[in-house]
């Protein structure tokens, strides 16, 4: 198996190491990702320069993009050949409920995704990131899976580890996104030039999170599994517009 490691924290991450780290387990790995952090990029695509790819001295590639340049341009001509998997992460902090719109975690994961490749976009809850082994672990386990048991169609599955020791995961649960509460008002600063910023705000806290939801699995200790699609067709107002345009 071919894997395409992503993600949105930049090449130097310690999570993406640990990531390439032990997909090596289950095949050729090859890493690509962004020169810097890039967290929230969403699926922004570089359309108005020129791109330049570098590699480290421990092999990986790194982008001067966003997380989904990284895997359109490895996808799309900079590899040889396409990979069999794309897995992004290991994203310190979590990518449940609404976060997964601004998530270039998720993003890099939605672009191989569109290539028509199984992704994965791999999440540790928490701000520490002590247990990066666990959600390490999770990944290959999936991957693993994905060798043994293809699905037989592309599939985009957004993967939430507590960051708690692997011992202590009470399993793998396939999950629905929750929901957040409204977010926190923006941060008003005065900048040293006497201008007014605004620092926007941190994220609400969880709205939706009864069981079946991943906010529910992660605050059990189980890892959430929830399948994303990206048709964005609200089907029920499609059903009603034509009779509204007619008014």
């Amino acid at each position: 198996m071919r894997i395409l490691v992503s993600n949105d924290d930049g090449y130097f991450s310690p999570g993406i190491a640990k990531l390439a780290e032990a997909l090596r387990a289950v095949g050729e790995v090859t890493v690509v990702a962004p020169e810097r952090d890039r967290s929230g990029a969403s699926n922004s695509l570089t359309l108005d320069r020129p791109l330049t790819v570098r590699q480290a001295a421990n092999g990986f590639y790194f982008v001067n993009g966003t997380p989904t340049d990284c895997v359109h341009l490895a996808v799309t001509g900079l590899l040889s050949f396409v990979p069999d998997m794309v897995v992004s992460g290991i994203n310190l902090g979590a990518n449940m409920g609404d976060d997964t719109i601004y998530s270039g975690t998720v993003a890099a994961a939605m672009e191989g995704f569109l290539l028509g490749i199984p992704s994965l976009a791999v999440s540790l809850v928490g701000k520490r990131g002590d247990h990066l082994e666990t959600a390490a672990q999770v990944a290959l386990e999936m991957a693993q899976r994905f060798a043994r048991a293809p699905m037989g169609e592309p599939v985009l599955l957004n993967v939430n580890v507590p960051d708690i020791p692997a011992a202590q995961l009470q399993g793998i649960e396939a999950t629905r996104l929750g929901r957040r509460h409204k977010a926190e008002p923006v941060v008003r600063i005065e900048t040293p030039r006497g201008d007014t910023g605004y620092w926007i705000g941190p994220a609400g806290g969880a709205a939706d999170a009864g069981p079946g939801t991943d906010f529910y699995a992660v605050e059990h200790a189980r890892a959430s599994v929830t399948p994303l699609q990206v048709d964005l067709t609200f089907h029920t107002q499609l059903a009603r517009l034509p009779d509204w345009l007619r008014q």
